[in-house]
Order: structure tokens, then sequence, then C-alpha cells
């Protein structure tokens, strides 16, 4: 049975989400069956208000070809989207009208009821969540509770329905982001509580009334599994190693299947019964850890900088024949963005073993996690808001000033490299901190607000409309006459994600102020910039940028 006959390419979509709502809300099936099977819940994107963006793909053609997909910039017209219940018997489609107008619906999920869905309703500005219950019968609905932030709320996945006419939610509202009972009738209960932060909801076993979660209680660094009963409140730690937990149950939560790394050591994979009980070592790496000690490999050490704003977590690599009398260039590495962390007791695989080749060629490496940040609450996430990029740039000069201030490093050669939020940092870095940056390379960069996605930056920024100030000052491109170091930008040529426009009119504007810099664009190749043999060249071009100018 076909549900649907209006679909058309950049006009309007049923049942798959839109790019935006898929790259910012994580939403790619935009349709859920009803529990009964009776109904399916659906979404209906028009696009056609949503203005296009092109590129250019060439591909050993004698001309190149365009793809032109809709892509909202901030402040731009998002798609028209509704949600709409399709009965099978009744071969009928009923809109949720909803008396507010909402701006987005970023989550659905069937309650235990099947004729009630829950929706997530929410404005433009992304700081008021209204948890709506819609009937599939005729589609009425209700506003059960409202949740408001004075900066914005994060979409979550932690909810799931219990047999009492209960659910679980997860909520920012303390300072810390923690678990809660909530009743249909509006009425909640706060399950876990403290100064960390419940970073995973794994589910919750109605039988025994058991919830498992993993969170920041051993560090903000590190990620622990716990299992607490929702009767008595008693807690237990399930993992035993300090490092990153990584944990996936099994389909009724009696069993589960952890991965433990930290900074130095890979990852074991061991599988369990949901009471912490290990059944079997699945992979403990041992063979990889042996051939690992033929390299030479430097410990990476954790510290915390203090600054008169913040106290900011940081790692950094030495070379393995480290000599505190000398003095060492140093190489910083950062993403940055909110709500990320680089800074983490977990194994790092590529970028870990680059950063051992450059610490063996004579660098330090180090990296350090600016305010706006995950793992150490809201308000330390969320202070960035308005201003993107301001205060993370103040962090990551004021690390760089310390780091120079250090005996051992040489603070006439500190360079820094990001990808993507931190290809914008390190172009923010290397011009606002033209005095301690000797060197950045930005791969994918924003270089201005005003070209990314609208879902992602006005969640931080508000619109430019609002917000001109906020945007136009926090922009790189606004700050090339300052730039004094070596700067290399990179981007691929068909990244539909941060475009390549971003590195073009960084190009025109530091032409314009008469700068040089170094470029190197990658044809056809998207954000992540792989394929073939791309990826070593990439790597090989920053190394050879490092060595000759650091």
């Amino acid at each position: 049975t076909q549900v649907t006959t209006d679909g058309k390419k950049n006009h309007i979509i049923n049942g798959a989400s839109d790019w935006v709502y898929e790259e910012e809300f994580a939403l790619v099936r935009s349709f859920e069956w009803a529990p009964d099977g009776e109904n399916i819940a659906y979404y209906k994107f028009d696009e056609t208000h949503v203005k296009e963006f092109s590129m250019d793909l060439f591909k050993g053609g004698l001309y190149p070809t365009q793809e032109v997909f809709k892509y909202p910039k901030a402040g731009e017209d998002n798609s028209v989207v509704k949600v709409y219940f399709y009965n099978l018997e009744q071969d009928k489609s009923t809109y949720i009208y909803t008396e507010k107008d909402y701006e987005y619906f970023p989550r659905i999920k069937w309650t235990n009821n099947p004729k009630t869905l829950a929706l997530y309703g929410m404005n433009r500005h992304q700081n008021e969540l209204d948890f709506i219950l819609a009937n599939a019968d005729d589609g009425t609905n209700t506003v059960l509770f409202t949740e408001t932030d004075k900066y914005y709320i994060d979409i979550h996945d932690n909810l799931a329905f219990l047999p009492e006419n209960n659910f679980i939610w997860t909520s920012e509202k303390s300072g810390f982001n923690h678990i809660y009972i909530k009743d249909f009738d509006g009425s909640e209960i706060q399950v876990t509580n403290g100064i960390w932060e419940v970073t995973d909801f794994h589910g919750v076993d109605s039988d025994k009334m058991e919830i498992y979660y993993s969170s920041t209680e051993e560090g903000s660094i590190n990620r622990s599994l716990y299992v607490q009963n929702l009767e008595n409140g008693e807690k237990r730690k399930l993992t035993t190693e300090t490092g990153t937990n990584s944990t996936s149950f099994s389909n009724g939560l009696k069993y589960y299947m952890n991965s433990v790394s930290t900074a130095n050591s890979a990852p074991k994979f061991t599988l369990h019964t949901s009471d912490g009980k290990q059944l079997k070592t699945l992979e403990d790496n041992a063979e990889f850890e042996t051939k690992m000690e033929d390299f030479n490999l430097s410990e990476k050490e954790f510290f915390t900088i203090k600054t008169d704003d913040a106290e900011l977590n940081a790692w950094m690599i030495k070379p393995p024949d480290f000599d505190k009398n000398k003095e060492y260039p140093l190489y910083m590495f950062l993403y940055g963005g909110p709500g990320s962390q680089q800074v983490t007791n977990s194994f790092g695989w590529t970028n870990y073993y680059w950063h051992q080749m450059l610490a063996q060629k004579g660098y330090i490496v180090a990296c350090v996690d600016n305010r706006g940040t995950g793992g150490k609450g809201a308000e330390f996430k969320k202070m960035t808001y308005k201003e993107l990029g301001k205060f993370e740039t103040i962090d990551q000069i004021n690390a760089a000033k310390y780091f120079g201030s250090l005996p051992y490093i040489n603070a006439n050669r500190i360079g820094i490299q990001g990808w993507s939020y931190g290809g914008y940092m390190s172009s923010l870095a290397i011009t606002k901190g033209a005095d301690v940056f000797s060197l950045a390379i930005a791969v994918a960069p924003v270089t201005n607000w005003r070209y990314y996605d609208n879902i992602y930056t006005e969640r931080y920024m508000q619109t430019p409309q609002e917000n001109a100030s906020g945007y136009d000052e926090n922009s790189p491109i606004n700050h090339v006459e300052k730039l004094k170091g070596h700067y290399l930008l990179i981007h691929g040529g068909a990244d539909d994600n941060v475009h390549v426009q971003n590195t073009m009119e960084m190009i025109s504007a530091l032409v314009k102020a008469n700068k040089q810099f170094d470029l190197f664009i990658y044809p056809d190749k998207n954000h992540g910039i792989y394929g073939g043999n791309t990826r070593y060249h990439l790597y090989k071009k920053m190394t050879d940028f490092i060595l000759d100018n650091l």
C-alpha cells in the first residue's frame, strides 16, 4: 500500500528527513510504527521555500556535474514540517494539528498505549521544548509539560516508557544532566543527582525496577557504568576499570558488551550479564599492545590549566627522549565545539599515532578543552551562548601562553590545528592570537557563521538578524588583517556540511588584506576528506607543513 503520493525531489519528503534534520537532530528514519501495527506516525517535510545550495563535482568528466540540494543557512527559511498518523485499515492520514506553531519536531516516539504518540515540539531558538501527547484516532493533542532554558536545550533520546503510566526523562535543569521519572499527571522525581553528568541512558528493566546509565562520576574525562534501583535508590558501579567504558546492552537488558580503554591502552571488549558478572573476554588486544611496545611511544599525561575564568582539562605528549633542560616547539590539537570533549581518558587511534610521530620528531603535542565543551555541567558548556568562538579562543590563547611559560617549551614556536569546528578555532587562534601562535592548520573550517546551517548555528547564536555582532565579531573572516604566522587552509570541494564556500570567502578576505597563506582543495571530497589515497595525502601535507614551519 502506498501511503503518500506527493513526494518530489527538493520539494516534498515523506517518512525521511531533510538535510538539516538528519545532520543536526540525527533524525534519519522519519516514521514510527505503533506498537500494535495499526498506525504509522510519519513526517512530511515541505522544502519548497528552502534555498538551494549547489556543488560542482568533477569525477574525471568533460564537464562537471552539479549536486543541488536544500540547505537552510542561519536566518533562512526551514522546511515546513508536519507530523501525520496513517491508519492502515482505514487507508487514511490524519494531520496532528498543534495549537502552537512549532518550528521543529525533533523527536517522535510511541508510548506503551498504541493510540498515543509522544512528540517534542520546539521553538526556533531551541530554548523551549513542549512534550506533546497526540491521539492516533483523530490527531488531538495536549502538552504534558514544557521545559525551558535560558540558553538552549540539547535534544536527546533518553525517553523510556514504564508500565506504571510514567516514563524516564533526562534534563540539565539542575545544572548537570540527570535522570528523572515523570508521571502523566505532570509530577516528577529526580533519580540521579550530583555535580556530575549522566552521559548515556542505556535503559530500564521494568521487572527489576532498575535503570542503567553511564556517567562522569569518576571524573569528567572518564566514563563508568552504573545500575540504580528505582524503588530504594541503591546504586552500584558495574564497571571495574577507570577509563572510558563504552557499553551496549542487548534487547531486554539481560547482557551488555563493554569496551574499556584509556589514553595509553587500546580497548578491551568483554561480555557481561546485567549484574556486572563477566562471561567472556571478546578481545583483549594483547597482541596489539605487545606490538606497540616496539614503537617507543610516549605516555599521554593529563592535567588541568587554571585561568582567571575556569579550570580546563588538558593532555600532553612529550618526545620519548624528553629533556627538561631543552626547549621544544609545541603543536596544539583542538576541536572545542559545544558539548564536545577531546581531553578524555580514551584511546585515540589515528590522531594518537600521528601525535606520537610528531613527538618522535621533536614536538610536544598538547590539547585543551576550552569553555563550551562537555562533561562539566550546563553552565560550563552553555556560557558561550550567542558568542561562539569568543571565550573558546580566549581559553586557547591563555593555554598557549601558559605552555609558553614552561621552561621546556619555546613560546615562539607554538602551532595549532583542528578540523571543522576545530578548523574554525585554529583560524581564530592564528588571527585573534597572532602574537601567540606562529602556525595554524584549518581543515574544513567554518569561517563565517552566516554560511552554516540554521539548526546548529541558531541553537547557540540565535539568528544573524537578532545577533549580528555575535556572528561578525567571532567569524575568522573578519579578523584576517591580524594574521602574522603560517596558515594552511584545507577543504573538500564537495563538502555538503561545511561548504567550501567558507574557505573560498576566507581566501578572498586574505587576498584583499594582502596576506600570504597556503591552500589545498580536495576535489569531490566531502567533510570527512577520505577515500583512496586521500587521508594519507592529507596527513602528510599537514605533517610537512608543521615540519617546515614550526
